[in-house]
């Protein structure tokens, strides 16, 4: 049954068709005066799957409700025994992670707990510019001649056959770490950490990396407990002090928001509140974060920059500031990603324009592909993520963004997907097709290295087999929680909503509809952004910004409509303008009234 258009919306400005979220009215209030609640809470949450049953554990998700048990993922004990064992015995361990937020996060939670528990190890990044993404046999190598006995991977290795073969000829064991989609043939290792490997059963497979390793550091310590490790001298290390670090990386890699991963977000903002990490902390006063942190500020305040060091630097710039606790150390850190985070947004407008610009003329008008693969030489591959995400979301179809080099024959790109379509699924079996030098990642991002001559062959094959998936999603909708006015969007309904946070992927922000709004005044902000003012009939005014709006029909409608209201969609969220917090709106949407 086809749902009813809201507010008669078939067709927005961004091509969507407005419909409410809800179908069950009768849940929401079930919900509501089961637990009283107000009953737009209610709705709220039934709309996003939660039961009348589910509603307080929901409101109060806990790590010791969610977080399960070692021994239900594969391989979980067994590396746990092995690291404690080599704690114990003071062997030399050796990490190499990824350069992202999850990598890095992840390499920071390891390290702290080693140096808790009187270790330390040596620590490879690769370099995105001359390595790319994951082990190599460069790595493994350096890492042996620094005396490393045990390796762990982090966030990577899952797909890393040829160079962890390597490590282990030259006699290292090595347990692997990783969330990203696994073929059925695992690379060569003491054990497979990973909830996404086919043969894992947990249901974890919606966990980042540093979700991940948060459970196995938590079955280490306790083998260190059995074995006696602790005492006055060297007293159990508070887990909890690194759940920061989870919320940071589970809310930058885009993970689903769903069971354990909100109480990790949940306890982690907590815990990021009171300040004790000095490099985060530095990093939000850097950022002009005046606000106690939230899923936006992890998002898009912290997240691009400690991203930054990775695309245009180096990723130990960023590991440095998650470890430090000098203070003086993390504010010159904090200071250098500000700057390389300057640096990145320059070199990331310029690469979007042209993919946009390459995109737009290779779309044919009467069919559009399943996925939007552009390519170019000098594009700087720190920035294809993004550039990725900019065309995915312009074109709502799974964007893929490489740069070439002319010189090796390979292109290195990144992708990222819509909701509903598996792209890391397509990206390894193109693959194990044989297309790809090397290609991973999970439902939402992938990234690869592929030959130059075989770009074609890969859209081809990329779009063939995405092509059922995107069909299905071709009428594109927006969900919609609610109607309200200028004078209903108050700071007390933005807390209330709160409390069925935190929102992010999976679990999306309540989306309001403003009818019948005037917009009395707009202009561009920053780069290409569209702040705003709208009203009510009734003269209450509200602050609003449609980001990446600039050159849109979006933005265009907003900068030049002053004559007749429309209706607008957006998200509430509690915003600083002057010394004042208060309610502002995030516009997704607008519809012209007919």
């Amino acid at each position: 049954m086809i749902k009813p258009a809201f507010l008669d919306v078939e067709k927005s400005v961004k091509g969507q068709r407005w419909v409410a979220r809800l179908d069950d009215q009768r849940l929401a209030q079930t919900i509501a005066e089961k637990n009283e609640l107000p009953e737009i809470l209610g709705r709220v949450m039934a709309a996003r799957g939660v039961t009348s049953d589910e509603a307080e554990a929901f409101l109060n998700p806990t790590l010791r409700s969610l977080m399960p048990q070692p021994s239900a993922f594969l391989d979980m004990e067994k590396g746990a025994a092995r690291l404690a064992e080599a704690i114990v015995k003071k062997e030399t361990i050796g990490i190499i992670s990824d350069y992202d937020v999850d990598g890095v996060s992840s390499a920071a939670i390891m390290v702290r707990f080693l140096a808790s528990v009187g270790h330390e190890a040596n620590v490879y990044i690769p370099d995105r510019l001359t390595e790319g993404y994951g082990p190599s046999e460069k790595a493994v190598s350096t890492l042996k001649q620094q005396g490393t006995e045990l390796l762990l991977t982090l966030d990577c290795g899952v797909m890393s056959h040829d160079p962890l073969a390597h490590a282990a000829d030259l006699g290292l064991v090595t347990i692997i770490v990783d969330h990203h989609q696994a073929g059925v043939e695992l690379p060569h290792a003491y054990a497979v950490i990973n909830p996404n490997r086919q043969d894992d059963m947990s249901g974890q497979g919606h966990l980042c990396a540093a979700g991940v390793v948060m459970i196995l550091i938590a079955a280490v310590n306790k083998q260190l407990r059995t074995l006696g490790h602790y005492n006055e001298q060297r007293p159990e290390p508070n887990m909890l002090q690194w759940l920061e670090l989870v919320a940071l990386a589970t809310v930058c890699d885009v993970v689903p928001l769903k069971g354990l991963n909100r109480a990790y977000v949940t306890q982690g903002l907590r815990i990021m509140s009171r300040r004790e990490n000095q490099g985060i902390s530095a990093l939000a006063d850097v950022g002009g974060l005046k606000r106690r942190p939230d899923v936006y500020a992890l998002g898009f305040i912290l997240g691009p920059r400690i991203n930054a060091a990775g695309r245009v630097g180096h990723a130990e710039e960023a590991l440095a500031l998650l470890t430090t606790n000098d203070k003086g150390e993390a504010y010159a850190l904090a200071r250098n990603l500000d700057d390389l985070n300057r640096k990145r947004q320059v070199i990331e407008l310029r690469v979007v324009d042209e993919a946009i610009a390459q995109a737009e003329s290779a779309m044919g008008k009467d069919k559009r592909p399943s996925i939007v693969v552009v390519a170019a030489d000098g594009w700087h591959p720190g920035v294809v993520g993004l550039a990725a995400s900019r065309l995915k979301d312009r074109f709502t179809v799974p964007s893929l963004v490489l740069a070439m080099n002319t010189k090796t024959g390979l292109a290195t790109g990144s992708g990222r997907s819509i909701a509903g379509v598996d792209l890391g699924k397509a990206v390894r079996l193109a693959s194990e097709a044989g297309i790809l030098t090397k290609g991973g990642g999970h439902a939402m991002a992938a990234g690869l290295t592929v030959p130059i001559e075989k770009l074609a062959e890969l859209r081809q094959f990329l779009d063939e087999a995405l092509s059922a998936e995107v069909e299905n999603l071709r009428d594109p909708s927006l969900a919609v929680d609610g109607a309200l006015t200028a004078s209903g969007a108050t700071l007390d309904l933005i807390e209330l909503l709160e409390q069925a946070g935190p929102y992010g992927s999976a679990h999306p922000s309540p989306m309001f509809v403003f009818p019948a709004h005037k917009v009395i005044y707009a202009d561009q902000a920053g780069t290409d952004h569209v702040r705003c003012t709208l009203v009510a009939s009734d003269g209450t005014k509200l602050k609003a910004i449609a980001f990446r709006a600039l050159n849109t029909e979006l933005g265009e409608l907003l900068l030049s409509e002053r004559n007749h209201p429309i209706h607008i969609a957006g998200r509430l969220v509690a915003d600083e303008w002057g010394a004042k917090r208060v309610p502002s709106l995030q516009i997704e949407d607008a519809a012209i009234i007919r």
